[in-house]
């Protein structure tokens, strides 16, 4: 008996060993999926998962996920630092009447790179951002969420705390509806504030409005945002649209190198404690060029051209010649 007694222990402390080990249990810094993946796989490049959300809980934080190829990987709830990067193939999300993809993820960095959203019509938001440290989106293209309600965004950042938010290359385009909703939203809540840079972003095609920057629902200190070397056409009711009220969040706006065109309003500043200055930038075609109301506050440089809007080319608080 004790012959066999010891075999028997021998094996079952290996087979113990073994099931500890067994890769698909842990977490890794890189992980990949594929279009023909399995959520049952490692995530790993040899067996890839088959969306974003499975092979998130195999991510550690501050990890990053990578695309083997192209495929539609899923929408994603990212809640820890992480990097979704997938230049070089078509990297899917398509939803309906949700979110593709949202960031609660308080205090952590999150880098979304080459992703392809389609909202098919009734999705809410393209990149819904609720909570984090920074937001960088690079190179995606985000399409078609046209939600009733308000709630149709291609990009919405609404966070609660201070977040920085960075949008670079990107298309943005279809999104909202003929009075509601449109391209990018920045509108924080409660005590949050956002500092944000768009570079190179084309917001385009029928949004219901193009960029919003809105202070109305924050009573953080202050929001500060770039849109510079952009294009913002064809969007329905205003191409860029700055508000806030007395007593929230003053909102502030530096447009550079951009073109507004093909809009009901161009380029409109609304509420006490909302700021625009724009410089070496065109705003034409559009029924009303540049619109302000005070005592909010739009500085228009003489760099610009502000020429061919329909009714009016609008005036603006002041005029700055450049030094």
């Amino acid at each position: 008996m004790r012959k066999l007694a010891l075999p028997l222990v021998t094996i079952g402390a290996a087979l113990a060993l073994s099931i500890c080990a067994t890769p698909g249990y842990a977490q890794a810094t890189r992980t990949w999926v594929s279009g023909v993946g399995d959520d049952a796989n490692p995530c790993s490049r040899t067996a890839p998962c088959k969306t974003f959300a499975g092979a998130l809980s195999k991510t550690t934080a501050a990890g990053e996920i990578n695309c083997i190829d192209s495929g539609g990987f899923g929408a994603v709830t990212i809640t820890k630092a992480l990097t979704i990067n997938c230049e070089g193939v078509i990297a899917g999300i398509v939803v309906s009447g949700t979110n593709a993809i949202n960031v609660n993820a308080p205090g952590a960095v999150v880098v979304l790179k080459g992703l392809d959203i389609e909202g098919v019509g009734t999705g809410l938001a393209g990149i819904n951002i609720i909570a984090a440290a920074a937001v960088q989106i690079h190179d995606c293209i985000i399409r078609d969420f046209n939600a009733g309600a308000g709630n149709g965004w291609g990009i919405r950042a609404m966070p609660a705390a201070a977040t920085k938010v960075d949008v670079t290359n990107t298309i943005v385009s279809n999104s909202g509806s003929a009075t509601t909703g449109g391209g990018i939203l920045i509108r924080p809540t409660g005590a949050g504030t956002v500092t944000g840079v768009l570079s190179q972003v084309k917001i385009l095609n029928n949004n219901g409005n193009g960029l919003v920057v809105d202070g109305s629902t924050s009573a953080g200190t202050q929001m500060a945002v770039v849109l510079r070397d952009s294009v913002v056409v064809g969007n329905v009711v205003a191409g860029v649209l700055v508000t806030t009220a007395a007593g929230n969040t003053p909102s502030r706006i530096a447009i550079d190198r951009t073109t507004v065109v093909g809009s009901n309003t161009g380029v409109s500043s609304t509420g006490s404690g909302a700021d625009i200055t724009i410089g070496f930038s065109m705003v034409s075609a559009n029924n009303t060029g540049l619109s302000f109301t005070a005592p909010a506050e739009l500085r228009s440089y003489q760099t610009n051209q502000i020429r061919g809007n329909i009714v009016s080319n609008g005036a603006s608080s002041s005029v700055i010649p450049l030094e």
